[in-house]
């Protein structure tokens, strides 16, 4: 069997799920939907963004004339505090279940500049977001109902994101969603049979091999999972045990934010363009219980396939049987780690 020629899946032990993986497929032409460029040339300073300093937001309020980070309750959040508790089951055998969650929505303003992405942010305002996550992580994580805290960030119109100016959010709720849940699950399992984190073990595995490494540094690695399910998936992981962002010491945040910038510009130069991407932060639950099988990772998972304006969508057998790549994790290591690490524009 050649992984980089022949049809197969490959097994995610952080899902126990499974990904198809069609080589042979990018060969064949595209004539399917091209998206619409990005467009790169956005002022310092919009007054018709509801993120800018100073500017009145959607639902009202007035933002502050920040000039670093800046947090607020998200207007329009998808879950609220105030709500109250119940639950229903209906159906046959019960088989129709409902409960209310409570729950509290942040946005994370990452710089006041309205044309900056974290790929072309300062070493030091990127450190800014990071010190900002863990006083999100930490602050929502000790409210007494909150037992987890989701941070993300959706990049670009491609990921739904309504607004470019730099920005992410925070979902702290009652409940632990379902793909971190599985994720604990499956690193607990692996915890108590080896007596070490899985991903741990998979990071030595991937520092011995090689073949899949983006980037590193001192603190942090960066490498497509042997798993990943879109054409440029990422993964970025500390090199000693840690569980959660506010457990990384001063030197590692540092550090965290240097991999950040250089991810962001590879992911940039790659097809010269402010690349669409979801990020996400996944760490232990904010429930008060120990997790030492727990390792802090971020997600990131961009959808160009070929070029600027060719997307990777997941319809049809993703949709109806699992999921399906053509690029194989290998390839798509190579093609980032040979990127430069200087931005395109500053080379123009």
């Amino acid at each position: 069997m050649d992984l980089q020629e022949h049809p197969h899946r490959r097994y995610n032990p952080l899902l126990g799920e499974w990904v198809k993986v069609s080589p042979h497929r990018t060969k064949r032409p595209w004539q399917g939907q091209v998206e619409k460029p990005q467009l790169d040339t956005l002022p310092e300073y919009d007054e018709k963004c509801y993120l800018c300093p100073g500017n009145e937001r959607a639902g009202g309020h007035t933002n502050p004339k920040y000039d670093g980070t800046f947090s607020f309750t998200n207007d329009f959040a998808a879950l609220i505090p105030n709500v109250p508790e119940g639950s229903s089951t209906t159906g046959p055998h019960g088989m129709l279940k409902a409960e209310t969650e409570r729950g509290i929505c942040h946005v994370i303003c990452f710089s006041p500049r309205h044309d900056l992405t974290l790929a072309r942010m300062e070493h030091e305002d990127i450190r800014k977001v990071v010190d900002l996550w863990a006083n999100e992580y930490r602050e929502l994580g000790a409210v007494d109902y909150i037992n987890h805290v989701q941070i993300f960030e959706n990049r670009g119109a491609v990921m739904g994101c309504s607004n470019p100016h730099p920005h992410g959010q925070v979902w702290a709720e009652e409940n632990i969603p379902d793909i971190p849940a599985k994720e604990l699950e499956k690193q607990k399992i692996y915890f108590e049979e080896h007596g070490t984190p899985l991903l741990m073990d998979y990071l030595a595995y991937e520092l011995e091999q090689k073949e899949r490494i983006v980037l590193e540094n001192e603190s942090f690695v960066v490498l497509v999972p042997y798993w990943a399910v879109w054409p440029y998936e990422v993964m970025v992981l500390p090199r000693r045990s840690v569980s959660n962002i506010v457990g990384l010491t001063e030197i590692e945040r540092e550090h965290l934010a240097s991999i950040i910038k250089v991810l962001g510009i590879k992911l940039d130069n790659l097809f010269k363009t402010s690349f669409p991407y979801s990020m996400g932060i996944h760490q232990a639950p904010t429930d008060g219980k120990s997790y030492p099988e727990v390792q802090f990772h971020m997600h990131y998972a961009p959808p160009l396939l070929r070029s600027a304006t060719v997307k990777k969508f997941m319809v049809g057998y993703e949709l109806m049987g699992m999921p399906q790549r053509d690029i194989t994790a290998e390839t798509s290591a190579r093609s980032l780690r040979e990127l430069p690490e200087i931005h395109y524009r500053e080379t123009l």
